[in-house]
């Protein structure tokens, strides 16, 4: 008879506390750790983790697997980089509560804030569901590759509520701010992790409207938070432009919601390269929450935030132009013949000259921040590496080198394109926010933005480039552990697991850290109603556990699916 259902042995532990690494013995029972150290006895399994880094399983906060997580049991592609519990319901923006007859808002918005297309969402959904107690149990009935907690939208919220007056913008009266207060707190007891929304103009339905929450007054924000009062539970999550000369204005509301509601809170923080050192105004604010005793947090990135474009993407430099307009809806085998055509190379390179009509268009056309991916991707490269800088040392136009360089490799090339977190060409901004007690590891929104995106490969670039990698800063690597893990855990109510510690879940990875790095984006058309989306797997993952469970091996599944719902916050051992 076996001692344990696993032990790993001998491995090099970072326990999520930060506090260093040793060498132990980590021994799992029904799903639990219960013990580390020098463990005699033996496992049903045994782990040989001689010369690997042993680590808790990573805790994702931002994801956007709302509508995946109803019809996949693998949430990939977090699940390829040790994420071992996803948080989803993220930016405003979910699938319930939800009438019938607004089934089809909810897809808008979430295609159009989130990119992922509408035929996949219209066909993956079932709709089993009205209240956000009945979504969760839709999410309960499948099995996972990794745990998952939801949280709820305030765009669903609004719509479900208000309908059509949501969707104009319009205030909400007392009677439905009323509602909404006793929904929120209906969905936290059924087991939300917390409520979320957006006030920015970024995020925008697919017909180009606003989202919903945009313009909600501190009235009704105020009632949801008292919603989460009454429940007792659930963290707030906020985007917001802060594009006003007095952001100072807007988190004195955000104190007096937090005042009232006692809630723990996060917002979403990047480094805009048109106001470079404005995050440091803003992260300055969060400070000020916390010292005025609010559990306040800024979400942060590890790497730029950007697009990937590319003839297999959403969009290319050249996607306002009318010649690529024409031929857009081709499959790439086609557009990339004739895109070969000198003619039609002509015709595009000089439309392409043509004024920007937009910011975001202008944002993805600065040659000088475009840079070919590689394999494997560089995610700081060197300002000189840039298409940009190459055109001007062959004396060529820009245009002209991107054009070649998208038709290249049959249409498979891709380029990336950072529009925040990278102004001066490197991550120092990037360290700084990590170093910050005030933040949080996330933003990666794994599961969203399929055809533009892969950042759900954010927990191994983390490790990798800033704790081996990076040619100077580098960060200790039990700290990035923690920072992925614990810290993560708790600050969504997660307290039982982070930490590699008898009594906790059984949440591992066993990591080969020489190897560990992400490989190369793909595009796949694997959606439901054939839709495609961005894959990005790890190299370096030699086990991941969930609950006990092996559930990946050197990045292949086991077949095994013992990840589950995680209703409400979960106490500490």
């Amino acid at each position: 008879m076996a001692d344990y259902d696993l032990i790993i042995r001998g491995g090099t532990v970072a326990d999520g506390t930060g506090n260093g690494t040793r060498e132990a013995d980590v021994a799992v029972e029904d799903g639990t750790i219960t013990a580390v150290g020098a463990v005699s006895g033996r496992g049903a399994e045994e782990i040989d983790a001689r010369g690997l880094l042993v680590t808790p399983g990573f805790v994702d906060i931002h994801t956007h697997y709302d509508g995946q997580a109803t019809w996949d049991s693998r949430l990939q592609p977090s699940s390829w980089h040790g994420v071992t519990t996803a948080v989803m319901g993220n930016c405003g923006v979910g699938f319930a509560p939800v009438r019938p007859q607004d089934r089809d808002r909810l897809v808008e918005l979430m295609e159009g804030v989130e990119d992922i297309p509408g035929a996949a969402l219209h066909e993956g959904l079932s709709w089993s569901w009205e209240s956000f107690g009945q979504y969760l149990d839709a999410l309960e009935a499948r099995p996972r590759d990794m745990d998952l907690g939801a949280q709820l939208p305030h765009g669903a919220l609004r719509v479900f509520v208000m309908g059509e007056r949501a969707a104009r913008l319009e205030e909400a009266t007392p009677d439905e701010v009323a509602q909404m207060r006793a929904l929120t707190a209906e969905a936290m007891r059924a087991g939300a992790l917390g409520f979320s929304t957006s006030r920015t103009l970024n995020h925008r339905t697919v017909k180009g409207d606003p989202t919903p929450s945009l313009r909600a007054s501190e009235a009704e924000l105020l009632g949801i938070a008292l919603g989460m009062k009454d429940a007792g539970s659930g963290v707030i999550e906020f985007i917001s432009d802060f594009n006003t000369p007095d952001p100072e204005s807007e988190f004195e509301m955000i104190d007096r919601l937090l005042s009232a509601s006692g809630r723990p809170f996060s917002v979403s923080l990047a480094q805009r390269h048109t106001r470079p050192e404005s995050w440091r105004r803003l992260l300055g604010l969060v400070e000020g929450l916390a010292g005025k005793g609010h559990a306040a947090k800024a979400q942060v990135a590890p790497r730029p935030i950007g697009v990937l474009q590319g003839l297999q993407a959403s969009r290319i430099p050249f996607s306002m132009c009318a010649s690529y307009k024409a031929i857009a809806g081709k499959s790439v085998a086609e557009r990339v013949a004739i895109m070969r055509d000198a003619s039609f190379r002509a015709r595009l390179l000089e439309e392409s000259r043509q004024p920007l009509r937009s910011d975001m268009a202008a944002r993805l056309t600065d040659y000088d921040r475009m840079f070919p991916l590689g394999d494997p991707p560089d995610y700081e490269p060197a300002q000189e590496t840039s298409l940009g800088a190459q055109a001007r040392r062959q004396g060529r136009d820009p245009r002209e080198v991107i054009y070649d360089y998208l038709v290249e490799n049959e249409g498979r090339n891709f380029i990336f394109s950072p529009f925040a977190n990278f102004a001066a060409y490197n991550l120092e901004c990037c360290r700084e926010m990590m170093q910050s007690p005030h933040t949080l590891i996330g933003l990666g929104d794994g599961g969203a933005h399929v055809g533009l995106i892969s950042d759900g490969s954010f927990p191994t670039t983390l490790l990798a480039h800033w704790g081996r990698d990076r040619a100077r800063g580098k960060l200790d690597v039990a700290w990035l552990v923690k920072r992925q893990t614990r810290d993560n855990a708790r600050a969504v109510g997660l307290g039982d697991r982070g930490v590699i510690a008898a009594g906790y879940k059984a949440d591992l990875n066993v990591i080969d850290f020489d190897k560990l790095g992400v490989e190369a984006p793909v595009m796949k058309w694997d959606l439901p109603a054939g839709g495609k989306r961005l894959l990005q797997k790890a190299r370096g993952y030699r086990a991941t556990i969930v609950s006990g469970a092996v559930t990946y091996r050197d990045g292949e599944a086991t077949g095994a699916l013992p990840g589950k719902l995680v209703r409400g916050p979960q106490a500490a051992p």
